[in-house]
């Protein structure tokens, strides 16, 4: 029996408006392959759109990548607080995200690293703030949680660096604070590693359903940090020591 991807999103779509959270997609609609799972995201995304960025990312340097659709009404591009009743966790990550000023519109031809280098406007430290339509993270099947965005809450962008090609992400050091308290100070840190075969892939293969790559969006390349869950009054910075810095707070 084929899986009932409409009803999936219709589920994932309901608890975002109810805030009645799943314990699991319904029966005949869990998503059985990756394919799915993305179809699934991209039925969510047809509703709530438009699509403003990407988020990507990797269980290891050769892992093939996963990614999911940000919205533009989750991107913050300055300092405001999130409420921490708008999200049902708010757990937090810094990473590295890159701005796009040209296309990458879906080709036959697959994209070189140098084209989607070229394709790149600036860097930028990036917050993500992980939530999931599910009771808890990890508590249901992998694939739903990708179905469900990849567990995105709301993605704080900092300010553009536009000369970046200096910027060694895997060797980057990071410091996250919570109300200025140290809570994480490493170096590297992404799973992923080196986060440009990641804008590849998106281009290449993982942003295709919905168009490909536009100029202006923004791509987050996965967690330096690791994920830490904060509790509403918990100002947040992340520093890196040549890709900058970015601060949000939740309240």
């Amino acid at each position: 029996m084929a899986t009932d991807l409409a009803a999936a999103a219709a589920a994932l779509l309901e608890a975002r408006r109810s805030r009645r959270w799943l314990a699991a997609l319904p029966e005949g609609a869990r998503p059985a392959t990756q394919e799915e799972a993305v179809a699934i995201q991209a039925l969510v995304a047809e509703a709530l759109g438009p699509v403003g960025g990407w988020k990507v990312g990797a269980a290891t340097p050769q892992a093939t990548p996963s990614g999911a659709p940000l919205y533009a009404s989750n991107l913050r591009f300055d300092s405001t607080p999130f409420a921490a009743a708008d999200f049902n966790i708010t757990s937090i990550e810094a990473e590295i995200g890159f701005r796009l000023g040209a296309d990458l519109p879906p080709r036959e031809t697959p994209y070189s690293r140098e084209e989607v280098m070229a394709a790149v406007a600036s860097l930028h430290p990036t917050i993500e703030i992980v939530d999931t339509r599910f009771t808890a993270l990890n508590c249901t099947d992998a694939l739903s949680h990708v179905a469900d965005q990849v567990n995105h809450g709301a993605l704080v962008v900092g300010p553009a660096l536009e000369s970046w090609r200096h910027i060694d992400p895997p060797n980057e050091p990071v410091r996250l604070t919570f109300n200025d308290e140290v809570a994480v100070e490493h170096v590297g840190g992404n799973t992923a590693g080196e986060p440009i075969r990641l804008l590849q892939w998106l281009a290449n293969e993982g942003a295709r359903g919905l168009g490909g790559l536009k100029a202006g969006m923004v791509v987050t390349t996965g967690s330096c940090t690791g994920l830490l869950l904060v509790k509403p009054g918990t100002r947040v910075r992340a520093s890196f020591r040549n890709a900058g810095t970015v601060e949000t707070a939740i309240v």
